[in-house]
């Protein structure tokens, strides 16, 4: 898996979801379809495993938590970036999102929880805030950000 690789399957990911509200229909619907036993997910994991591993993703860390953007919003990924961090029972920094946010939650040791939620989608309206938080484990977890905005606390 190269980067461009990568932002092939992220680019054929978000074009199912481009366009759609982000609410609790679109977080259901991503669960449904795209769930831990999907292919999609289980593609997504692969490549963010190989990312991780290859050191092209995850390439910073601060405060005990390893991250990185890969991708900018572009026009491919239809205005969304690309961040994945790799969090190992801990709390990141308070942040809100003006346009929603998107997470993917992949647990890779114990039964790691992002936000008390399992493997599988987060979706976050735009307006919401949260401190995000791993527990039980470790875990990646992709952030789909619309126009890439997010604003830390200060």
């Amino acid at each position: 898996m190269s980067p461009t690789e990568f932002r092939e399957l992220m680019a054929k990911t978000t074009a199912r979801i481009a366009g759609r509200p982000l609410d609790a229909a679109l977080d259901a619907w991503l669960n449904a379809e795209c769930g831990p036993t999907s292919e999609t997910y289980l593609a997504l994991k692969a490549a963010c495993e190989a990312g991780v591993a290859a050191g092209w993703l995850c390439d910073r860390e601060g405060g005990g938590i390893r991250y990185g953007r890969i991708f900018k919003p572009a026009e491919d990924l239809h205005g969304f970036s690309v961040d994945v961090v790799d969090m190992n029972d801990i709390a990141g920094p308070h942040h809100s999102h003006p346009n929603g946010e998107i997470d993917l939650i992949m647990p890779i040791e114990g039964e790691a929880r992002f936000d008390g939620r399992p493997a599988g989608w987060c979706v976050y309206p735009p307006g919401s805030a949260h401190r995000p938080t791993v527990r039980q484990g470790r875990a990646l977890v992709l952030y789909l950000l619309p126009e890439g905005r997010i604003d830390f606390t200060r």
